[in-house]
């Protein structure tokens, strides 16, 4: 996938559309002590656990493992507004096998 290193863009600081600046970011991991982690869900008891009187009550988690690596990775795009400065992500990212900004 190829982007040009300047656009035309939305930049929600300055509400309007203006040239923006392409930067690729790395990806992180995300945190454990996100909303939707395993961890949390742990600590509240809803993972993986004992249940119904001490018997298991759910499936071992070996069973349903995702197996193999992804054939793509998913890049993190930042968008810079020329006009103030400011750096935006749009949310998701995208998921291509090669990523080029030309």
């Amino acid at each position: 996938m190829k982007i040009p290193k300047r656009i035309k863009r939305f930049c929600p600081y300055c509400r309007k559309h203006v040239e923006v600046l392409v930067i690729q970011n790395k990806r992180r991991k995300p945190s454990p002590s996100k909303k939707g982690s395993k961890y949390r869900a742990r600590l509240r008891g809803e993972a993986r656990g004992h249940g119904n009187r001490g018997r298991y009550s759910k499936p071992a988690v070996t069973q349903f493992k995702m197996t193999g690596k992804k054939q793509t990775k998913k890049y993190d795009i930042r968008y810079k507004c020329t006009v103030c400065n400011k750096s935006f992500t749009p949310s998701g990212g995208k998921r291509t096998k090669r990523f080029e900004i030309v």
